[in-house]
């Protein structure tokens, strides 16, 4: 793995046996800005809920997370973040990001620290009002609680690197573990990914992408 340096100056992660970089080359955080946090957290359709019940598909480098954090805090939403990760990153990799640095917010650095420090396969509080449960397996392995989530980030490496992750068979789980009118937000638009979403009871909508990406999707279980 090789740490580089993003055009918004964020730093990712690219794989070199996988030729696959973590978040956009155009800006990791702006990225997951604009694809989990604006079109999903504080999207209109979730704008009226106070608590929201988040599981997200590849923890990472734990940005989406430190993200929605912040986001919670400023909002007033209190969240349940349920993560699946299963080859996490180790802390001596983490580290040398710079996320806490370029987000300037109180305590960021120790709250990334606290995220990625929390023992895996219990919930445990960040901080009041943010309970975090990470999961270090499978994400078509782990049981999936019906009827628990309002909003799911969809952040696995691309189709053509984990085909598995973005198939029929993992979004049917997902549509059964969310409630009626819950969404989710991934930044592929590839037929492949749409027609999966389709075929297991979604409504999707394509939306605009991010710096350097045309579109994003945006799915709903009606």
């Amino acid at each position: 793995m090789k740490i580089i340096i993003t055009a918004d100056g964020s730093n990712s992660i690219y794989v070199e046996d996988l030729n696959e970089h973590y978040h956009s080359i155009h800006g990791a955080i702006q990225e997951s800005m604009h694809i989990f946090i604006q079109s999903g957290l504080l999207c209109e359709q979730l704008s009226n809920l106070q608590e929201i019940n988040i599981l997200e598909i590849g923890f990472g480098t734990g940005l989406n997370t430190l993200l929605t954090y912040f986001a919670a805090l400023k909002n007033q939403k209190n969240i349940h973040y349920t993560t699946i990760e299963k080859y996490p990153l180790k802390w001596e990799e983490v580290q040398q990001l710079n996320y806490p640095d370029l987000l300037e917010y109180p305590h960021s650095k120790n709250v990334f620290k606290r995220i990625h420090e929390i023992s895996w396969e219990k919930a445990k509080t960040v901080s009041e009002g943010f309970i975090l449960c990470k999961h270090e397996q499978s994400a078509l392995e782990i049981p999936y609680p019906p009827n628990a989530f309002d909003l799911v980030y969809f952040d696995a490496f691309a189709p053509d690197v984990q085909a598995e992750l973005w198939s029929e068979e993992l979004f049917k789980k997902i549509y059964n573990s969310m409630k009626t009118n819950g969404i989710l937000v991934t930044y592929s638009t590839k037929g492949i990914v749409k027609r999966a979403l389709k075929n297991v009871g979604f409504q999707i909508e394509k939306l605009p992408g991010p710096k350097g990406k045309r579109e994003i999707l945006r799915a709903k279980k009606e």
